[in-house]
């Protein structure tokens, strides 16, 4: 799937079933998503539980459902964070490949988006 794609749905949605994009301030946005990157931490550390034995009876039981969690806490970091980037108008297909990059550059990585 393209961000673009993401980009339509995720507003679109946003503003049919929650609220208007620009009725939550960027502030608003960068603390849902630093919340949702905080649950998929929390989601890994579960898998390391299951690892280590620790694991409670609230926890995953097994690697595939931790792994499960963990990918839907990243699925929302990432719609959070998309959802962020419109309100501030920018283009994250453009800001990741910008970023990335520079990064390759600058380590002297032939690797380049």
């Amino acid at each position: 799937m393209k961000l673009s794609v993401l980009r339509l749905a995720n507003v679109e949605r946003c503003e049919e079933v929650f609220h208007p994009l620009h009725d939550w301030s960027p502030t608003d946005w960068a603390c849902a998503m630093a919340g949702e990157a905080g649950e998929a931490c929390n989601a890994v550390k579960k898998l390391r539980r299951i690892a280590d034995g620790t694991n409670t009876a609230k926890d995953p039981q097994n690697e595939i459902d931790a792994i499960k969690a963990i990918g839907a806490e990243l699925a929302d970091t990432i719609i959070y964070c998309d959802l962020l980037a419109a309100r501030l108008g920018l283009d994250l297909s453009v800001e990741i490949q910008s970023k990335f990059n520079e990064v390759s550059r600058r380590m002297k990585s032939r690797v380049r988006l």
